[in-house]
Parts: C-alpha cells; structure tokens; sequence
C-alpha cells in the first residue's frame, strides 16, 4: 500500500489572514517550568539538575484557527438551515464520511474565479464516470504552489452554487480542494457582488451546507502525485474538537502500489 501525503503543513512562517503564533518551551525551560509546578502544587522542592542534562520534556504552544493548515469543515460552520434541524459540528460527524472512494478533477486550466457544473460535466467524462454516491471528491487547481504567500488567499478556482449543488445530488459528502476555499476567491466575490449586486454571488458553495450537510476540505496539498483521477482511496479523519465548525486533518490517500 502506497501511502501519499495530501496535506498541507501548519507553519508559523507562512503568510495568513490570521496569524499562526508558535511558542516552543525547550528542554531547559521545561526542566525549570516542571521544578516550578512541583514546588507550587505538590510542596516538592525538585531543582531542574535532577533531570538528565538538567533538561525535561519540549512543549509546543500554538495559537490558531481551526481553519489553518488543512481541516475539516463541519455544516455547523455554514451557518444557520433556516429550519428546526441543528447542523453538526465536527465531533459529531459520522467518521465514515472520512475513510472513502476518493476522485480528482482537473480545474488547473480553469479562470481564477469559479467554475459551474459544466466544467464539472466535462471533467466526469474525461475520468470516464461521476462521483458515486460518497465519494470524496478532490478539486486539484493547482493553488498550493502558493502557499505561504499572499496569493495562496487570492489566486485560486473555486465552484459556484450551481456546481456544488451537483455533487451534493449526486451523493458526495466530502468535497476538498488544495486552494484556501471551496467558494472564489474573497476578492472576485466581493468584486462581482459589487459590479452585479446579486446576494448569490457570496460564498455559494459553503451557504449550500445549510440546504444539505456536507463537509469541505480545505487546503490540501499534492494532488499531482495520486496515481489516477481515480483508484485510491482518502483517509481525511478530523480532529474530534467538541463543539467546533472545523477540525485539521492529517489527509492521505492510500493507493495500491
């Protein structure tokens, strides 16, 4: 079995909209962080010499969204249905959503922007079927050549209402891409809501999660090395965090060598 990462790293270094802060406590400090909360709790009087090398155990503190590095969507994170059905947040999905068939569509050609379901069409019949019902389905554009920069949040193909309704009919649960968004750019959307004020415009894609839960997974990464448009399977299991509208993954496929 052929194990391919399809993630992409969280990184402190990494331009984004909302800053990832990075804390490493090294073995020196935790020596004397652990001798501190010894004396403090328990009446211990420890030095941090005891250790070997005067030297304990790393620790890393990170502040983060649940939307940094590659994650997740839950429906709770769409917002409200409208109706009296409660979306679900990402502990309570069902984790064999998470483990499936999976597919990859070529939108590297497409406009920045979003493109609709007759690219979609297109695509179907260069793999040679659709997307079976649960099926994750993979949208490479080619975007994580920029990560880390500026443009990875601006240069990228996104679907639009109509397109995502499609998968959605055809039984998909999980739809990811290896750009920021599932939905365009936040630049073209405010650009064409400002030049056609049509409310249909804004981030369509995800707003469809509240006529019909589905999860989207964001921010892969190396989609050019799965084996074929098809003949793998995806493991995109989410972090179980209570109560939350995403949850990071460590994304793999697993293909037959």
């Amino acid at each position: 079995m052929r194990i391919i990462d399809l993630s992409s790293p969280i990184d402190a270094s990494f331009w984004e909209p909302d800053e990832v802060v990075h804390r490493v406590m090294d073995a020196k400090e935790a020596a004397q962080h652990v001798s501190d909360e010894m004396r403090v709790h328990f009446g211990l009087d420890i030095s941090p010499d005891v250790f070997p090398d005067g030297s304990f155990l790393t620790n890393d503190h990170l502040t983060l969204t649940t939307h940094t590095g590659t994650h997740v969507d839950a429906p709770s994170h769409y917002g409200p249905t409208g109706t009296d059905r409660t979306p679900r947040t990402i502990d309570q999905m069902p984790l064999d959503w998470f483990v499936r068939p999976g597919m990859v569509l070529d939108l590297r050609d497409a406009p920045t922007g979003a493109v609709g379901p007759a690219y979609l069409e297109r695509e179907f019949d260069r793999v040679g079927r659709r997307p079976r019902p649960f099926d994750v389905v993979l949208l490479h554009t080619g975007a994580d050549r920029h990560l880390g920069t500026p443009e990875y949040f601006s240069d990228f193909t996104g679907l639009d209402g109509p397109a995502t309704r499609l998968l959605l009919d055809l039984g998909v649960r999980v739809i990811g891409t290896d750009a920021f968004s599932l939905d365009a750019p936040f630049p073209h959307i405010i650009r064409t809501y400002q030049e056609t004020g049509d409310p249909q415009v804004l981030w369509p894609a995800h707003f469809e999660g509240r006529r019909e839960e589905y999860c989207q997974l964001e921010r892969l990464a190396n989609l050019q090395d799965l084996p074929g448009s098809t003949g793998f399977t995806v493991s995109c299991l989410p972090v179980k965090i209570t109560g939350a509208g995403a949850g990071w993954s460590r994304v793999v496929a697993l293909a037959e060598e």
